[in-house]
């Protein structure tokens, strides 16, 4: 009985981790970018700014991608996905799937050093929120949800 079971709950982990048939060919690879492009980009930016680290093998970042993808339609904010310790089929997979129109600009970084360049750990996901001109106000580690999102999205805006 009990080996049914441990066989049941991996057949079903195996189907959830499988590929999908997501056509990454509309999705140009990422530009890798480095601490001091990033830091620039926050910089200059005249809107805020929120980062989103993610990964393709993440869990946790494909459960909150569609709420960053409603909220990347918002104006007067500007959202940067940062793909982390990654491949290129695997991130242009992830944007196919989660992000085929959303306003995001994404980067890839397969070291998975930018985030602690930010202040933030390894883990993903992580979200950023930066005020215009590049001052981080808050970093939110984990999942993300609505009301948190919103709030911090608020907080930055009125800077």
């Amino acid at each position: 009985m009990r080996r049914s079971i441990l066989a049941v709950i991996v057949v079903v982990l195996a189907a959830s981790c499988g590929g999908s048939d997501v056509d990454v060919s509309t999705v140009p690879e990422l530009p890798t970018i480095s601490s001091q492009e990033l830091e620039t980009l926050l910089a200059e930016s005249a809107e805020p700014v929120v980062v989103n680290v993610w990964a393709s093998w993440c869990v946790p970042c494909r459960s909150e991608a569609p709420l960053l993808d409603r909220a990347a339609r918002q104006p007067g904010v500007r959202f940067v996905g940062l793909n982390v310790r990654d491949d290129q089929d695997g991130a242009r997979g992830f944007i196919a799937e989660f992000f085929p129109d959303a306003p995001i600009e994404h980067y890839f970084d397969p070291s998975g050093d930018l985030p602690l360049d930010l202040g933030g750990t390894r883990g993903v996901p992580l979200t950023f929120f930066f005020a215009a001109g590049g001052e981080l106000v808050n970093l939110h580690n984990g999942v993300i949800d609505e009301r948190t999102l919103a709030l911090q999205i608020d907080e930055i805006k009125a800077r």
